[in-house]
């Protein structure tokens, strides 16, 4: 029997998972870490410190539980994005890698470049707006910011196509990621907008484009001996962790909906052709005959974390005392932005809101007051994604936080059944599923076999009205609040320097 090798390199996590070739799980294994934010609105990882080190850790308690007779047939990658780490000459990090759209620190750069080639022709070839989740901007940050960092730079990567680098040596990024990387990237077209890279990021090079499950290298003999996976072993080039999860559990056809309970709140609906809408992210899909509408929260397990550290009680304790509360927590309504947010808003100097507050409020009020705002955020931007022309036909879940009470939260704030697959480990299981299919182990459609679902997750019509009511001061509260907290932000900005 082969198996399959999958990691992925989270914001707050990494996951790695040993899998055979016919979708069963052998082995799993997680590695914490943290973000750094040196300053308010930046969000980083060290890429040696973080990235290469999760990779390494995890593959040697992984490979040490390999069975006996067994051999892998390859190995898939995954990682945050879009997200930017300079390199230079011989590939060594220049500065931490400047994460996805978390990292808020180059807004004057989205403008600038939004004003030289246009809102409407950026949308046009791109497919979104430029916002904090582009990449871009990020590189004109750097260059304009850190001169000296962008003279030694000559090559970047992210978290996925670091890794294959590592591994292989191979210079390739997915289409899917380079389909974040706007304006530099032709949605249609497939391919670098020449010119606009030339523009904005002057004097690189630029990843060859490659398909996720596409097989771009072998194991090297120098990548063996640090990882201690034997050289020759074939590697996929891997995509931006949501895709990933999104391969893991099917929702890779048309009308599927996967939502990704994580550190940030993720969702990608597939659709056959590109329906850009400023509200929005228009992508390319995992595969290369799809397209699709994307939406992110900037925090949502960002926030129930937040909570743990500063109660000092555990997730099981904090789900009990939330499961035990009525819908809308005794009067609390919260907003999610505690770290700004993305779709469909697009405002990091929005600011977290909690609303109702009494003495006689708990943690387990706040806890699931936290719960309840990521399901009207994600309501939001489903009714976002619905209006720009998306067809939703199939919600799954996904991720670690793809729990019982949380879900069924989210299904009776949406009013939508979700499917709940048996494997809700989420991108690192895609990583492996993505290598099967490049080395021939399993045909795209064997994922339904691989991962079925196991629970459907059914909206509680009683428990709906009550949300329903509860949305509309959802949405006005951020517009209500949105001076006072830009008017915060702007304070916080000033007292980080």
């Amino acid at each position: 029997m082969t198996l399959l090798l999958g990691i992925d390199i989270g914001t707050s996590s990494s996951k790695g998972v040993l899998t055979r070739s016919d979708g069963q799980l052998v082995a799993q294994a997680v590695r914490e870490h943290r973000t750094s934010s040196p300053r308010a609105g930046w969000v980083e990882h060290d890429a040696q410190e973080v990235w290469w080190r999760d990779f390494t850790e995890l593959t040697a308690e992984l490979l040490a539980r390999l069975p006996p007779g067994e051999r892998l047939a390859g190995v898939g990658v995954s990682g945050i994005g879009p997200c930017l780490l300079p390199a230079g000459e011989d590939d060594e990090p220049l500065r931490p890698a400047v994460l996805y759209g978390v990292d808020t620190r180059a807004g004057d750069q989205v403008a600038e470049l939004t004003a030289r080639y246009g809102q409407d022709e950026i949308m046009r070839r791109c497919g979104s707006a430029l916002t904090s989740q582009a990449l871009g901007p990020k590189f004109a940050w750097v260059r304009q910011r850190e001169p000296e960092v962008y003279r030694r730079m000559r090559r970047w990567y992210m978290a996925s196509s670091y890794l294959v680098r590592r591994l292989t040596g191979a210079y390739v990024l997915d289409h899917h990621s380079a389909s974040q990387c706007d304006p530099l990237h032709d949605l249609r077209g497939g391919g670098w907008i020449g010119p606009w890279c030339e523009e904005v990021a002057p004097g690189l090079e630029w990843p060859q484009l490659v398909a996720p499950a596409q097989v771009v290298g072998e194991v090297t003999a120098g990548a063996s001996e640090a990882t201690g996976i034997p050289a020759g072993t074939p590697v996929v080039a891997g995509t931006i962790d949501a895709w990933a999860e999104s391969a893991a559990v099917g929702a890779t056809s048309p009308g599927d909906v996967m939502l990704m309970y994580g550190t940030t709140m993720f969702l990608v609906d597939v659709v056959g052709e590109p329906v850009p809408d400023v509200r929005l992210w228009s992508t390319a899909g995992a595969y290369e005959d799809t397209y699709c509408l994307a939406a992110g929260m900037a925090t949502s397990g960002a926030i129930t974390a937040w909570l743990r550290d500063l109660t000092g009680a555990g997730y099981d304790t904090l789900t009990e005392e939330a499961a035990a509360l009525p819908p809308g927590a005794e009067g609390l309504l919260m907003l999610p932005y505690f770290a700004g947010e993305r779709t469909p808003v697009f405002d990091p100097d929005a600011r977290g809101v909690v609303a109702g507050l009494t003495l006689r409020h708990g943690r387990g009020h706040l806890y699931r007051a936290a719960l309840e705002a990521t399901a009207f955020g994600v309501r939001h931007n489903l009714a976002a994604m619905r209006e720009a022309g998306g067809d939703l036909r199939r919600l799954v879940a996904v991720g670690g936080g793809a729990r019982d009470l949380w879900t069924q939260i989210v299904t009776d704030v949406t009013g939508l059944e979700q499917s709940v697959p048996r494997h809700t480990i989420g991108a690192a299981y895609g990583d492996a599923f993505l290598a099967a299919v490049g080395t021939g182990v399993a045909a795209r459609e064997d994922i339904h076999a691989w991962n079925p679902v196991e629970t459907t997750v059914v909206p509680d019509p009683q428990r709906g009205r009550i949300y329903d009511e509860l949305y509309g001061h959802y949405l006005a509260l951020y517009p209500a609040t949105r001076e006072t907290a830009h008017t915060l932000a702007a304070r916080q900005h000033a007292d980080s320097g």
